[in-house]
């Protein structure tokens, strides 16, 4: 049973690998969805999500329903389901466009291995690669390292829509796109330039250049100061501004031969610096566009004719297609749009300098960009400035389109709506490969549905405009305006995608004002709370300086008050005795009056010095550099005698009151 389960896992995933491959959905979920509502069957999920011209695709898990064999009795076009591949039909030309099918098949479909497309940017290099969905991450590291000569452990290989992944996983298990982009990171390997060339290119970036550019028609000099980052296709747009020229349309001279790609620097293209004359003017259209050929003539002459003259074309053997310009004689315009162009902004321009000699000057600003680019420009700046993205998709093999693109975008009022309110991009779907590459950008950027409702028109309903919205989460397709309309209408349709935006605009603006408002309220408390912050740790510091220096203080008073102490109990050890009143030598009462109000009496033998004096009033608390010693009447002051004279000297005998009184 295990086996068994196996096996049908790995049938579904080759299923499901399957009706991916044939409808170009890319969500998993979505894809899975699809085929339980079909019981995992694979041609009844792909005749569900793509209609086909030729009838619906027999499966083999069921007989043909009711209304094939009624159209199978009626006309015999519809093989049963059993019959063998040599008497079946071959297969119509829409259904063979997303997957080939065989009918008889027991999976149905043939299983071929799917192969994924990689464009891996390094740098300045970029390196195509396609690999089967069975290789693993590492093997793609291994063809780059042979590529582009650095190692494959040093690489990091970025870019997947699934995060980082490891070596050994198997694109299989990543469920690619078949088109992807990748780039490599080497953090741990320098570029390798030129030390002293890279310090003179940056310093020159950083310098101003003053071109002196000359318009040859208007005869007006312009002075114009560039950084010396700025590109050639920037001045160029800058001169188209000013001038009215386009930039496919500017012919300039004073060049250097070194400025050969409009993407090169100010500073590297070789100009002079500080100034650098340039002249310009408009590029005169080439003879060949101004005198069609008497072929082309011809054709345009049927186009021109009454409808009765439609009639009878087929009898000189003049399809519909050669009518209307669209056939393969040799007056067939060039496609609006190369193959396999490096990037889009070079496509666009193609397709715009083709657009209008085709059409004339007055068309929209078709812009020049990814579009991924255009869409941060026309969504993602502030609300007031936002716009509504109009995706014009062209098809040559259209009838529709030169009827559509002359009077509906040529309109000078559709250009005037369309140049004030969308951002417009272009795009050409006439070959297979831009198509491709179209369906890839809108699943990146819109999701699958917005792919799967393009691959639904067919090519006789081309032209189309989608006016796209966006909105906080997503983007959101209004309307799809097809080619068969009138100039009325489509200004109609543009008017009410316009007034949905709006709406929805104003509700922008209401938010984004309330949170702005929100955001300053937000910033004034939090500077005010960091002010008062600020003045509580002033508060702090200042504090904390007062209570050390308070410390302090304290810590000095200790210690001279200890220092005094220490100096006063010396003082005391060292005195001598005091006498008895009953010794027979000549004593000396003294009796000495502090300034606290107390007496301090002592008994000294006559013939001892001053000194003794001052040390027993000293040991007292009353130093003799800070007290002085007076006698009351006549009024002497002791301190200032010799202290080496006896007390019999300075007459402080046989008795004597004396005074303490603090020096000044």
């Amino acid at each position: 049973m295990a086996s068994e389960s196996g096996e049908s896992n790995m049938d579904r995933e080759m299923i499901l690998a399957d009706f991916q491959a044939c409808t170009g959905i890319d969500n998993i979920a979505e894809a899975i969805t699809l085929l339980e509502l079909n019981n995992w069957d694979l041609v009844a999920a792909i005749n569900g999500v793509i209609p086909q011209e030729n009838g619906i695709l027999q499966s083999m898990y069921g007989p043909p329903s009711q209304s094939e064999a009624a159209d199978a009795a009626a006309g015999g076009a519809v093989p049963p389901a059993s019959s063998s591949s040599s008497s079946s039909s071959p297969p119509s030309s829409s259904t063979s466009a997303f997957c080939p099918i065989n009918p008889t098949s027991r999976h149905i479909v043939e299983r071929q291995p799917r192969m994924l497309n990689f464009r891996v940017e390094y740098r300045q290099r970029s390196v195509e690669l396609v690999l089967e969905e069975g290789s693993t991450v590492g093997e793609i590291k291994q063809i780059l390292e042979t590529e582009l000569g650095v190692p494959a452990s040093k690489m990091q290989l970025k870019g997947w829509k699934s995060g980082d992944v490891s070596d050994s996983t198997l694109l299989r298990s990543l469920h690619l796109p078949k088109n992807n982009s990748l780039y490599v990171l080497t953090p741990d390997i320098a570029a390798t330039a030129s030390t002293s060339k890279n310090s003179g290119l940056q310093e020159s970036l950083n310098q101003n250049f003053m071109l002196i550019i000359s318009h040859r028609e208007a005869q007006r000099d312009y002075n114009l100061n560039f950084p010396g980052s700025r590109t050639i296709q920037e001045v160029k747009r800058n001169i188209s501004d000013l001038t009215n020229i386009p930039v496919r349309h500017q012919q300039w001279e004073g060049w250097p031969a070194s400025a050969s790609d409009d993407s090169m620097t100010l500073a590297a293209s070789g100009i002079s610096h500080p100034c650098h004359s340039l002249s310009v003017c408009r590029r005169s259209a080439p003879a060949n566009a101004q005198e069609p050929t008497e072929e082309c003539a011809d054709v345009h002459m049927i186009s021109d004719s009454e409808g009765d003259d439609f009639e009878d074309a087929s009898e000189f053997g003049v399809d519909d297609s050669e009518m209307f310009g669209m056939g393969t004689s040799s007056c067939r315009k060039s496609p609006m749009m190369p193959e396999n162009s490096e990037n889009e902004a070079d496509a666009l321009l193609h397709f715009t300098a083709e657009f209008s000699s085709r059409y004339g000057e007055t068309h929209p600003m078709f812009f020049i960009g990814s579009l991924e680019a255009a869409s941060q420009e026309a969504f993602y700046g502030k609300a007031r400035d936002r716009k509504l993205l109009a995706i014009y998709l062209h098809n040559d093999d259209s009838v529709l389109s030169n009827v559509f693109c002359s009077q509906m975008m040529c309109a000078d009022s559709i250009v005037s709506y369309l140049s004030q309110n969308f951002i417009t991009w272009a795009w050409d779907v006439t070959k297979e490969t831009n198509k491709a590459r179209l369906l890839t950008m809108c699943t990146r950027h819109f999701g699958s549905a917005v792919t799967q409702t393009i691959r639904t028109y067919k090519t006789d309903q081309f032209p189309l405009l989608l006016i796209v919205m966006g909105k906080r989460t997503s983007n959101e397709v209004l309307n799809v305006i097809q080619g068969n309309t009138t100039v009325d209408e489509l200004m109609m349709r543009l008017m009410g995608a316009m007034e949905i935006f709006t709406a929805q605009q104003q509700e922008d603006i209401k938010d984004e004002d309330e949170r702005e408002a929100r955001e300053m309220v937000k910033r004034e408390q939090d500077e005010a709370y960091r002010l008062s912050l600020e003045a509580d740790r002033k508060k702090r510091e200042a504090q904390e300086r007062e209570e050390a220096e308070q410390v302090r203080l304290e810590q000095m008073r200790k210690e001279q008050e200890e220092e005094k102490e220490a100096i006063r109990l010396s003082l005391e050890q060292a005195l001598p005795p005091e006498p008895a009143e009953e010794s027979g030598e000549q004593i000396s009462k003294l009796r000495i009056r502090t300034p606290s109000g107390e007496f301090l009496e002592r008994r000294f033998l006559g013939s001892c010095k001053l000194q003794v004096l001052f040390d027993f009033v000293a040991s007292k608390g009353y130093p003799f550099e800070e007290f002085k010693l007076l006698t009351t009447f006549p009024r002497r002051n002791i301190t200032q005698l010799d202290p080496g004279s006896t007390l019999l000297e300075a007459k402080l005998f046989p008795q004597e009151t004396l005074f303490l009184e603090a020096k000044e």
